[in-house]
């Protein structure tokens, strides 16, 4: 499980977030980042007993600063991602350690412009099967709805009083749901970002059937 002197250290470092501090802090950090990812590759290990994952990314604590305002150069947080196994499995997993901040989260953050066409051409066709999958009990318990950025209109060749142009002008299809620091905190906090990533997969499982088959339902990796 997490440990309190994690989130500890990280409120430190966001009132600290310069290099000076951070190089007196040094040992401290190593120490919380080592607990922090230990919890992440348990995660990993039993999120794999659950789905396929090709790739398992702990996030540096380092920002990239070149083309952002804010010059702090530490994230504020810990955070880990997991990649479904292309090209027939779509989507990825994200867990999201910060006090007052902590989240699990997942979905496609950045589908390319081909992906992206297909998505919407699906819902064009037929938002039964999505809505039916958004609108499950559990789904709407951990998530509330999809979220992500939209545009304020209807794609170009899209119809805007078309009745899924809710889900059509997406431009991300996300799915977030948030924990407090005490639930964090809690020994079944693995079990609860596992349950939450489970009630992921079957709208990860339609979108991969979405984006490995063409607009008549013909796989495009035979």
């Amino acid at each position: 499980m997490l440990q309190k002197s994690t989130l500890e250290f990280l409120t430190k470092l966001k009132e600290n977030n310069d290099r000076d501090w951070f190089a007196a802090n040094k040992k401290a950090f190593e120490t919380e980042q080592k607990l922090a990812k230990t919890f992440f590759t348990s995660v990993g290990e039993q999120l794999g007993k659950m789905d396929s994952i090709e790739r398992i990314q702990i996030f540096r604590i380092y920002r990239d600063v070149r083309f952002s305002k804010d010059k702090s150069p530490y994230k504020n947080h810990f955070s880990v991602g997991f990649t479904r196994t292309k090209p027939m499995l779509r989507g990825g997993y994200y867990l999201h350690i910060e006090p007052g901040g902590s989240f699990v989260g997942g979905g496609f953050w950045e589908p390319n412009a081909v992906d992206l066409h297909r998505i919407r051409k699906e819902f064009e066709m037929d938002d039964e099967e999505i809505r039916t999958i958004v609108a499950d009990e559990k789904f709407k318990k951990f998530f509330g709805e999809l979220k992500g950025e939209e545009l304020k209109t209807a794609p170009k060749g899209f119809d805007k009083t078309h009745p899924a142009i809710d889900l059509i002008r997406k431009k991300q299809y996300l799915l977030t749901r948030r924990f407090s620091d005490k639930e964090v905190l809690a020994p079944n906090f693995q079990e609860e970002v596992l349950a939450t990533f489970q009630v992921m997969r079957p709208f990860f499982d339609y979108m991969s059937e979405v984006l490995s088959t063409d607009l008549n339902g013909e796989s495009l990796y035979n």
